[in-house]
């Protein structure tokens, strides 16, 4: 006999038909979505676009990724693909720039990778010429490196010594307390006697010295001015006795007199050439005339005394200028 098959509960639903094909179904659609998410993943991060190879030489990666972008501007450029470690020690960095984001690199274009207190590695590109040739592919550069990080053990240094030497300034025997000390002792001597000429000179007897060198100083400056004075005077009188300059109406100097000597000299020696162009003419008559002797030589006598007297004349003109001027000249005067 046959056994009889357990009856149903009441409430329980019926079985679902073709189960096992609908939880394949499902199961092909969800490894469908998940091929998709990633392909789309692969393509928004531009797996499958025409990209440009870059090389960046540094002496140190750390901080650095693959994937991490590079910026130019503020915009991602490029991304971080493989990290390297060359022969020579130095880190390579092979960055994936797209086709369409390579024209902002140039040859000219400078790289560095900036590691701050806060934040990670952050890989910057910079192009100040724009219109240099573009960067081929594959090109190499070495990355300037900024690391705020290791300037710190420096800068604690630096701090360090400045505290160690502020210290050594304000302690009690420091460089500083004797300073205080100098300008204490030299405030104490300017409110002395000397006041500040007693601080210049370091002691009150070189400061009375001082004192007394620029009280004589400005006697002699006194004197001085005096005797400028006369000589000023002097030079007035000199002036006034010799060219008559300020002199009373009708005094004039010895140069305005000599002046009217030599003008009444040169009046007298032109009676004595008068005189002398009348002997000539006798003397001519003479020569004509040889029988009148008697007559001639009256006239010639008469003529003589005329010339004689134009000579006593000039000869007192002659000395009455070497007593007012000594001129050095020949007083001789020759007859013909």
């Amino acid at each position: 006999m046959n056994p009889t098959p357990p009856a149903l509960p009441p409430n329980e639903p019926p079985p679902v038909k073709n189960l096992e094909f609908k939880a394949a179904l499902l199961l092909a659609a969800m490894l469908l979505l998940v091929i998709g998410s990633a392909v789309y993943v692969m393509f928004a991060r531009g797996m499958f676009e025409d990209t440009q190879r870059l090389v960046l030489i540094s002496d140190d990666s750390e901080g650095v990724v693959v994937g991490m972008d590079m910026t130019f501007s503020g915009f991602a450029i490029g991304r971080v693909a493989r990290i390297e470690l060359a022969p020579d020690g130095n880190a390579r960095i092979l960055i994936d720039v797209p086709s369409h984001d390579a024209k902002w690199l140039r040859t000219s274009s400078i790289f560095t990778m900036e590691r701050g207190l806060v934040g990670g590695t952050r890989i910057r590109a910079y192009s100040g010429v724009l219109e240099d040739p573009p960067l081929e592919d594959g090109a190499e550069r070495t990355v300037l490196r900024g690391d705020t990080a290791a300037e710190i053990p420096k800068l604690a240094a630096s701090m360090r010594e400045v505290l160690e030497n502020l210290a050594a300034l304000t302690k009690a025997d420091g460089a500083l307390a004797g300073t205080l000390t100098n300008v204490q002792g030299a405030t104490e001597r300017l409110k002395g006697p000397q006041g500040a000429m007693g601080v210049l000179m370091g002691n009150d007897e070189d400061a009375k010295k001082l004192v007394i060198t620029i009280e004589r100083t400005n006697v002699l400056l006194l004197r001085a001015d005096a005797l400028a004075k006369r000589l000023d005077s002097l030079a007035a009188n000199a002036d006034r006795q010799v060219f008559g300059q300020g002199a009373a109406p009708g005094q004039g100097g010895l140069v305005g007199d000599a002046r009217v000597t030599v003008q009444q000299l040169n009046g007298l020696l032109a009676e004595a050439r008068t005189s002398l162009q009348k002997v000539d003419a006798v003397l001519v008559e003479v020569q004509g005339i040889a029988g009148n002797t008697r007559e001639a030589t009256s006239d010639l006598g008469y003529l003589r005394g005329e010339v004689e007297s134009s000579l006593r004349k000039v000869d007192a003109m002659i000395n009455d200028i070497n007593r007012k001027w000594p001129f050095a000249r020949d007083t001789e005067i020759k007859l013909p």
